[in-house]
């Protein structure tokens, strides 16, 4: 499951859909549920994405892993959030629980002083390179907000992550483009690999669309207006669409998608057996809607609010 067709150079090895793990901290589900759930996902040879704030999910992790550790499959893992030192103490918290002595990526979510740092060229650029030759963390991507993408485009600007942040991870989905359009034109000119989150969006569109509640006031807007799209596209199902839609886009790298069923996650592998674009003008209208969505919302949302 290798993404052989659009992987690029630092990327190549990733598998084209990434498995989520929110899911398996849902305590409401029995816990050897969620362990044959993991364990289903390491057959498919596919990364997996987690962290230890997803309730249990670490603990459902180590039981999957124990049953077979010689597939224990590469992942990203979260972390940050203000200081080296506290990194390191994520890291910890992420890999101890598991067994693990390093991680493939570090998904890195900075706040305070090392967002500051990342943005100006400061000692941050120093701290993960230390971390990387201690093989704590192999690799690094810099996770994306609409609220905080002037940190990423100032520091893209003057060349600091380069040789250092392997590509950048958000909110991508026909419904959701979660950086600015001036970090998404910048992603683009450099080149710069991206990492799919929430491959579904929320769900169908039609649910999110019609169902009372079951989306955000400003996702059922944007479910109104695709829908339309998604009915012309001749996809079979959202997933499909979904998939197709970001793929469109060469520097997408894997798409990531959280479920705790495994017809679930058979349709989301099924969706990235066969790569097809979506019609042209299906493509353009999804992008013309999100740069105006990026325009009219997303720029003057307040953090963590969408």
């Amino acid at each position: 499951m290798t993404n052989a067709t659009f992987g690029g150079a630092s990327l190549s090895d990733i598998s084209t859909f990434t498995y989520g793990t929110t899911r398996l901290g849902d305590g409401k589900i029995p816990f050897a549920e969620r362990v044959k759930m993991a364990r289903a996902a390491m057959e498919t040879g596919v990364w997996f994405h987690t962290s230890h704030t997803y309730g249990d999910a670490l603990q459902v992790l180590r039981a999957a892993f124990d049953e077979d550790r010689a597939h224990v499959p590469p992942a990203i893992f979260k972390i940050g959030w203000d200081a080296i030192p506290q990194m390191r103490d994520i890291i910890r918290q992420n890999l101890e629980p598991l067994g693990l002595e390093r991680m493939a990526m570090g998904q890195l979510c900075l706040g305070g002083q090392l967002a500051e740092e990342f943005r100006t060229g400061g000692a941050c650029y120093e701290g993960f390179q230390q971390l990387r030759e201690e093989g704590l963390v192999e690799r690094f991507v810099l996770e994306v907000w609409p609220w905080n993408s002037a940190v990423p485009v100032d520091a893209i600007r003057a060349g600091y992550p380069a040789g250092i942040v392997d590509g950048y991870i958000f909110y991508f989905n026909p419904l959701q483009r979660f950086v600015s359009n001036e970090l998404f034109d910048l992603l683009h000119d450099h080149n710069l690999p991206i990492l799919a989150l929430r491959t579904v969006g929320g769900g169908p569109v039609h649910r999110q669309r019609d169902a009372p509640g079951a989306a955000p006031e400003y996702l059922r807007a944007r479910a109104e207006q695709v829908a339309p799209l998604f009915e012309r596209s001749g996809c079979q199902t959202w997933t499909e669409f979904c998939v197709r839609y970001v793929f469109g886009l060469a520097q997408v790298r894997t798409t990531i998608g959280a479920t705790s069923r495994v017809e679930n996650l058979q349709e989301f592998l099924r969706a990235v057996e066969s790569l097809a674009p979506l019609p042209n003008d299906i493509q353009a209208d999804l992008l013309r809607l999100q740069y105006a969505w990026a325009d009219e919302h997303d720029r003057h949302a307040k953090p963590w609010s969408m």
